[in-house]
């Protein structure tokens, strides 16, 4: 333990020295670093995808080298020309000057779900504010980790900026990260409650990220073909480790063979056999816990675990369980290509199903609409404990910010108090810098009559 709070306390010491120097830098200076960290990572996705796939052993090699590609380019896209240090703000009429102030150091505790992108996001909103920042990766994400350490070091010894503003634990272990988030300024947590918890627990402000367990519901006006092509795009990204990836199809009952036909024309394979169903429930959810060797993992090891063979070049497969919600394992997160199925008579029963499910794994997180009717749309929204509604997208890629849509672009989605977060939004870099304010006395103010007041 004394060798960990050393270790620890050293770290973060160099980080606060190369964050003090980062303080004194313009705009723009600060931004020419947020740029450099996303392109170094849009530059070499493919080494650090082969890194990734190599040492955690998920996913897949394709859809991370567009992650990181993906997530690089629309991140900067996004932050470029954004305020964010000294004055932000000046309103004359309101006689208020608001400024941006460092936080410090950022301590960022990263998921081997994501190895590559998330140390990357959260460094490029920590820097876009001014802070260092210390990433504590999952021991399965140690190399990758350090690989972008070296590649970021190259470019910011050429620039004439200090290395320590992006610090790596090279070893991590649980008891080196809870030191850090009790030693930085402010945390990051993107991994398991337990982790999220910790850092909640901390003493430092933290911002968490609640499970993910995106409902899919389609309403009865869509084109079916695109609905489902969407859903199983969101469901088999990076063999569906994504958080926000569609985990349900629910469909109207008196076009379910429609939408589950449709479902495996595109490669789809259902399972509604009872037996069947719990033979796959069994192999995911062993014990009533997800299956480690299940997560990230292609359908062909996913119906190995089962011992149940599926056609070659089966996409997902889709298991019909007899309940939802508390009444059925199946309705919890399910981290690989597999997807469940339910019918439903009225709007209400379709958002019903959703509730519950919600409620048993994933409230706060995102829900995937496939729907042209703005009213049930609303209804869903107003109805359901979320922190995004995504209509007619791929969600897996689009809840957390796309260019189609206005979400913050982020790896951090916010699950609000449904999810025990702090915030109900994407994670983004004006969550990382402090605001002071400037109040003046309002030009020609006068105060409201008692009668004016209470009218």
């Amino acid at each position: 333990m004394m060798e960990d709070a050393m270790l620890i306390d050293q770290l973060v010491e160099r980080a606060k020295k190369a964050q003090a120097e980062l303080a004194t830098y313009s705009q723009e200076k600060i931004d020419s670093i947020v740029k450099m960290f996303g392109k170094v990572i849009f530059d070499n996705a493919v080494e650090l995808s082969k890194i990734a796939i190599e040492e955690t052993r998920m996913g897949v090699y394709e859809d991370k080298v567009a992650k990181c590609q993906g997530k690089s380019r629309i991140i900067w896209n996004n932050l470029k020309g954004k305020k964010s240090v000294g004055i932000l703000e000046e309103d004359e009429e309101a006689g208020l000057v608001i400024m941006a102030k460092p936080m410090g150091v950022v301590g960022a505790v990263t998921p081997c779900t994501n190895p590559i992108v998330t140390p990357m996001c959260n460094a490029m909103f920590a820097i876009k504010g001014a802070n260092a920042i210390i990433i504590a990766p999952h021991p399965r994400g140690k190399k990758g980790a350090k690989r972008i350490a070296e590649l970021y070091y190259e470019q910011l010894d050429k620039m004439g900026v200090p290395r320590d503003i992006f610090l790596v634990i090279e070893e991590p272990s649980i008891e080196l990260t809870n030191e850090l988030m009790k030693k930085v300024n402010v945390v990051i947590a993107t991994g398991g409650a337990g982790m999220v918890k910790a850092a909640y627990s901390s003493g430092k402000p933290s911002f968490g990220v609640g499970p993910g367990n995106v409902q899919g519901i389609i309403d009865r006006d869509v084109d079916i073909k695109q609905a489902a092509s969407n859903m199983i795009a969101s469901r088999i990204f990076d063999n569906g480790v994504i958080c926000s990836g569609t985990q349900t199809i629910i469909a109207p009952r008196e076009k379910f063979d429609e939408v589950i036909n449709e479902f495996k024309s595109q490669g789809c394979y259902y399972v509604y056999d009872p037996e069947r169903v719990d033979v796959f429930r069994k192999a995911i959810f062993p014990n009533g816990v997800i299956n480690k060797d299940a997560v990230g993992q292609s359908v062909q090891k996913i119906a190995e675990l089962a011992g149940i063979d599926v056609p070659e070049g089966t996409k997902v497969i889709i298991l019909k369980p007899d309940a939802y919600g508390k009444d059925d394992l199946l309705s919890k997160e399910k981290m690989c290509p597999v997807m469940t199925a339910y019918e439903y008579d009225e709007w209400e029963d379709a958002v019903e199903i959703a509730y519950q499910n919600l409620m048993y794994e994933g409230a706060g997180h995102s829900v995937d609409i496939q729907s042209n009717d703005d009213e049930h749309i609303n209804y869903a929204g107003l109805k359901l404990p979320l922190s995004r509604l995504v209509v007619n997208q791929i969600c897996a890629t689009m809840a957390g910010g796309a260019f189609a849509n206005s979400l913050s672009p982020t790896t951090t989605l916010g699950c609000g108090s449904w999810g025990n977060n702090s915030i109900s939004e994407n994670l983004s870099y004006f969550h990382l810098f402090n605001k002071s304010r400037i109040a003046r006395v309002k030009p020609g103010w006068k105060q409201p009559s008692d009668a004016e007041i209470w009218e």
